[in-house]
């Protein structure tokens, strides 16, 4: 049994499809294939339902999968302790992230550990549909780990450690009913249209607790993933957005004219809090490279 086949079979498990494995390998399909069909037959059994619109395992494949994952450690802890007595770190890291952080200088923290360890290739991606999908991915070993904000429910496993927090903010058009008022509950915001990022976003999740916490609904009329965006839709009239006050910083407080500028206001009395924090995967040793950056990750911001 190959350790090249092992590790062909965990892409494809994670990624459940072969084009997306082959593509994180830097190999072409047809070599996965054949060596997941090498591995099939060495083993007597097969590991993988190919029928199905996506690559699932069959119960041989999820018996496999875990035991492979041990192997795969394994190995790379031996090459890491080799990589050391050589003088330098070595391997590659997945990293997620989200669309818009503003709470960390995230080109600033990865340039410093680049600077430390310049043989370990970082490999950097947002997902989608945001944190949820940056927790699956972390959880299913597609990514080292994520930084991210708030999923809404307690993520299986993986281990989410706060980096930072922020408060969501009210951005109102200057124009707007309410952008005189001093001070603003959920209920005087609920009945409005709202511009927010799509479920599964940290921020989303952040407010639709708030507002069920209250006993509230609310109308999201516009989705946005990129909330960096938010304040412009504000401005020319969509809607009102809660946003993470970094985004807000520099957008003015209401004293411009006509749709140049926004109104921001605190939201008294609701839970707002936008936590950021570092993602990583629960009951798998982490590689040297990996210890490593988060060990910048705590001397940068902690």
């Amino acid at each position: 049994m190959e350790l090249r086949h092992l590790e062909y079979f965990v892409a494809v498990s994670e990624e459940q499809n072969f084009t997306r494995a082959a593509a994180r390998l830097h190999i072409v399909q047809s070599a996965v294939s054949a060596a997941i069909k090498s591995l099939e037959r060495e083993l007597g059994a097969s590991l993988l339902d190919r029928n199905s619109k996506r690559v699932l395992l069959t119960e041989a494949g999820r018996a496999l999968l875990p035991r492979a994952r041990v192997v795969l450690d394994a190995a790379r802890d031996a090459r890491d302790v080799v990589d050391e007595v050589r003088g330098g770190l070595r391997g590659t890291v997945r990293i997620g992230t989200l669309t818009a952080i503003g709470l960390i200088d995230l080109p600033g923290l990865l340039g410093e550990y680049h600077r430390r360890f310049p043989h370990v290739q970082l490999f950097t991606g947002a997902a989608s549909s945001g944190t949820q999908g940056l927790v699956e991915s972390v959880a299913d070993g597609r990514l080292d780990l994520a930084f991210v904000s708030d999923s809404g429910r307690s993520p299986v496993g993986v281990d989410v450690r706060e980096l930072a927090s922020s408060v969501l903010d009210l951005a109102l058009p200057l124009d707007h009913p309410l952008a005189r008022r001093k001070s603003l509950t959920l209920d005087d915001i609920a009945e409005f249209d709202f511009i927010d990022s799509p479920v599964g976003f940290g921020n989303r999740a952040v407010a639709d607790r708030a507002f069920a916490a209250a006993g509230l609904r609310r109308r999201v009329a516009i989705e946005i993933t990129d909330i960096s965006t938010g304040v412009d839709y504000v401005r020319n009239g969509l809607g009102i957005a809660l946003l993470p006050s970094f985004v807000l910083t520099g957008t003015g407080t209401g004293t411009g004219t006509g749709t140049g500028s926004v109104r921001v206001k605190t939201i008294v009395g609701a839970d707002l809090k936008w936590p950021l924090a570092v993602a990583t995967p629960t009951g798998r040793t982490h590689s040297a490279a990996v210890r490593a950056l988060l060990g910048v990750i705590d001397e940068y911001l902690l």
